[in-house]
């Protein structure tokens, strides 16, 4: 009988094959098999508007009951942050009886000055304001908070929270739930996926994989653009031969094709910047440029059939420890201005009720002012926006006492009454994934601890 043996060497070896193998199987390279997939019938999108460093969403909305005001302005007022109707810092008063409550209440608030434009979207039904919302594993009473029951790990950390508000759990996770409801219902196209500017977990799926793409959504390959055409076009056809072929090598063969995949890229972002160029004006921003670039490439999918689109676009500056009154004021009008025209441009393409935008933010910021500013906190308000929103305001402002029931430190620390996971299971049910699917696989064990999981303000 022969013995086999194995020296230290061949084993190493073996086990690096493997671990390659592993390694590019998950990166996709590898035709690694995908899960099961609902059929749709539709084209859909998500963006996703994440805003940088931790909006004041106390300031973004406010209530302006007597009561909520009362203690709201006595929180702020002597730094100077307090808005007010007077002061025209606060847009006119709007009422809505508030839905996802037990007891629907009317409650007056306004937007702030800075939003002239979501405030006419949401008088136009196509805003839901979605109160107090945060990053937690369960529903959290602030008893289970202070005997430490629960509570999500790194709350207060900017990097920490902003993974685990797009991973859509507290729970350490590779993938965003925008790319785990692509896995569920089918994301096979180069632009399903979508990173623009700034890079977004969001957008990262099991199976599948973002594309992070410049705020003007063009790329170019070095060394291809020069003339005559029909040189550069013969160099183009003798690379793509070249990467197609077949190499030995794992590392080699899974790069060559990820250049491949790379220049297919660059041949469908030219066909979508090469089409008729949109009515609608944007304004100057860099926010508004992603969206720009954002309404081609679902323009350009839309127009092949069914299918489902998930995007990520983001702004900075929210981090306001001071400064806040002018620097809020800035974010705030560069967000309202640049998704009224993403508004306006999904309307011309005739996609308007297709695509829904939501915002998303590190954290919220305390209620308690410091010197012109705000400190990290935890729960935040957040807006969805689209023709397919069932407009309104969700849930219930804070008590807005400090060292009150519903704040975690004294300093006005939201504990949120609603999870990052309802927002995003009400968000995929309209996307089309069922109870099933967002229970088991894109909130994983997670979405059955809330009472509620669609929260009702999708239509």
């Amino acid at each position: 009988m022969d013995t086999v043996s194995t020296s230290r060497r061949g084993f190493l070896r073996g086990s690096a094959q493997a671990s390659l193998l592993g390694t590019l199987s998950t990166m996709g390279l590898l035709g690694a098999a995908a899960p099961a997939q609902a059929a749709v019938t539709d084209y859909k999108a998500l963006v996703c508007l994440y805003m940088f460093g931790g909006n004041d969403g106390n300031n973004m909305i406010v209530p302006l009951d007597a009561a909520h005001y009362a203690k709201y302005a006595a929180a702020r007022g002597a730094a100077g942050l307090a808005l007010s109707t007077s002061a025209k810092t606060l847009l006119a008063p709007r009422t809505a009886t508030l839905q996802a409550v037990p007891d629907a209440v009317a409650q007056a608030f306004g937007f702030h000055y800075g939003m002239p434009e979501i405030d006419a979207l949401f008088g136009q039904g196509e805003v839901a304001a979605v109160l107090n919302v945060g990053s937690v594993r369960q529903p959290l009473t602030k008893a289970q908070y202070v005997a430490g029951t629960a509570i999500p790990p790194q709350l207060f950390s900017h990097p920490d929270q902003t993974l685990q508000n797009q991973a859509g759990t507290p729970v350490g996770a590779g993938t965003g739930w925008g790319g785990r409801l692509l896995d569920v219902l089918g994301g096979a196209g180069r632009l399903d996926a979508v990173s623009v500017g700034a890079g977004g977990l969001f957008v990262e799926g099991a199976s599948v994989h973002g594309n992070r793409l410049p705020e003007s959504g063009e790329l170019s390959l070095a060394g291809m653009n020069f003339w005559p055409q029909a040189q550069a076009d013969t160099r183009r056809d003798a690379l793509r031969q070249i990467l197609a072929s077949e190499n030995p090598n794992l590392m080699a063969n899974a790069a060559n094709k990820a250049l491949l995949q790379g220049m297919d890229l660059v041949a469908d972002l030219s066909k979508a910047n090469a089409a008729t160029p949109l009515n609608t004006v944007f304004p100057g921003f860099a926010l508004a440029t992603q969206l720009h670039t954002v309404a081609q490439l679902i323009r350009q999918r839309a127009a092949q059939g069914p299918g489902r689109q998930v995007f990520f676009v983001s702004i900075g500056g929210f981090d306001t420890h001071g400064g806040q009154a002018y620097q809020q004021w800035d974010v705030l009008r560069q967000v309202s201005q640049s998704v009224a025209a993403f508004q306006q441009a999904l309307a011309e393409i005739g996609h308007k009720h297709s695509v829904t935008t939501f915002t998303m933010s590190d954290f919220g910021r305390t209620l308690m002012a410091n010197s012109g500013g705000t400190d990290h906190a935890w729960g935040n308000h957040h807006l969805v926006i689209g023709a397919a929103v069932k407009g309104g305001v969700y849930g219930r402002f804070p008590d807005f006492t400090l060292g009150g029931p519903d704040d975690a430190t004294g300093r006005g620390v939201w504990i949120p009454q609603f999870s990052n996971q309802q927002v995003g299971a009400t968000l995929g049910r309209w996307f089309g994934a069922d109870p099933d699917m967002l229970a088991s696989q894109v909130f994983k064990n997670e979405l059955a601890k809330f009472a509620a999981s669609d929260l009702g303000f999708m239509g």
